[in-house]
């Protein structure tokens, strides 16, 4: 009776809402990484080129690896400064996870753009 106004009301989600939140995360991180894969497979050859390749500078061996790591790697530390905020606010982990994992496919598509334009204006 007195502390009514101050109590935190937690609704019992669904298994319907669960379910729907599961397949959301799942369905975003198997897209995500699907399409992170091409971009890491070629900017990573490409990378050990460089650092193996005896004509390259000293400085393109190691800043175009260093670049290619970052693109690869940017989309996963958005989507867990997205999952920290969500846990942050008291959610449950599957519920913080949902923005997360779509945050890491929207972000994902960052490497690949960046990957057809290196096919398309390749010479």
């Amino acid at each position: 009776m007195g502390d009514s106004g101050t109590a935190e009301v937690r609704r019992e989600r669904t298994s319907g809402e669960r379910l729907t939140e599961g397949l959301t995360v799942a369905v975003a991180s198997a897209l995500s990484f699907a399409l992170l894969a091409g971009p890491a497979v070629v900017f990573g050859t490409t990378a050990w080129h460089l650092v193996t390749d005896s004509g390259t500078t000293a400085f393109s061996r190691f800043s175009a690896p260093a670049i290619f790591l970052a693109l690869l790697v940017l989309p996963l530390v958005l989507a867990g400064v997205v999952f920290r905020s969500g846990r942050r606010r008291s959610r449950e982990r599957l519920t913080a996870a949902v923005p997360a994992a779509l945050t890491l496919l929207g972000v994902s598509v960052v490497p690949f753009a960046a990957l057809c334009l290196v096919l398309v204006y390749a010479d």
